[in-house]
C-alpha cells in the first residue's frame, strides 16, 4: 500500500476495529517496556540486593503476550516483513494480487492459531499447569494471546477487503 492508503482512517466497523488494534498494539508496547524495566531492576538488584523471584517467568509471559499483540497491527498496516526484491518489477495489479493472497494466508493462519491456542488454553486450565516459581496459572497468559489472534483475524479480513479493492481498481 502507498502512504496515503496506510494513513487513511477507516470508517464504520472497520474503523472501530482499526482503533482497537492500534490501542492493543500500544498496550503490547507498554507491556514490553514494563518487562524491560523489570529486567533492569532485576539485573541491578542482583548486584546490589537479591533479585526478586519469578522475573524470568514474567519475562517469558510478557514477551509472548507483547509479540502477539503486535501481529494484528502489522497485518492491518501492511508492516509485515516482505521480500520486495521479488516484486520490484511487478505491476501494481500483481502486487495487489500478492497482497490479497498474503491477507488470505494471514486469515487462515490466524484462524488456525486461534482455534488451536484456545484448545491449548483449555488443556492448560484443565490440568492446572502453573509457572514453577510464582505458581501463576499458565492458561491466564492465553487470554490476551487469544484476543490478539481474534484481532489478527479481523485485521486480515479488513486487509483482504482493502487488497481486493486495490486489485480491482488497478485492473
Amino acid at each position: 500500500m502507498n502512504d496515503a492508503t496506510v494513513h487513511r482512517r477507516r470508517a464504520g466497523f472497520a474503523g472501530a476495529v482499526e482503533r482497537l488494534i492500534h490501542a492493543w498494539a500500544l498496550l503490547g508496547g507498554a507491556l514490553l517496556l514494563l518487562v524491560v524495566l523489570m529486567n533492569v531492576v532485576s539485573v541491578v538488584g542482583a548486584a546490589i540486593w537479591v533479585p526478586f523471584p519469578g522475573d524470568f517467568e514474567m519475562t517469558e509471559v510478557g514477551v509472548a503476550v507483547a509479540a502477539f499483540a503486535f501481529l494484528p497491527y502489522c497485518q492491518l498496516t501492511d508492516s509485515n516483513v516482505t521480500a520486495d526484491i521479488f516484486t520490484a518489477g511487478a505491476s501494481r495489479r500483481w502486487i495487489a494480487r500478492f497482497r490479497l493472497l498474503a491477507s488470505v494466508v494471514a486469515l487462515l493462519f490466524g484462524a488456525l492459531l486461534l482455534w488451536r491456542m484456545f484448545a491449548g488454553m483449555e488443556s492448560q486450565r484443565e490440568y492446572g499447569y502453573t509457572t514453577t516459581i510464582l505458581q501463576l496459572p499458565i492458561w491466564l497468559a492465553f487470554i490476551p494471546i487469544l484476543i490478539s489472534l481474534a484481532l489478527l483475524v479481523a485485521a486480515a479480513l479488513i486487509s483482504i477487503n482493502d487488497a481486493g479493492r486495490a486489485a480491482r481498481a488497478d485492473g
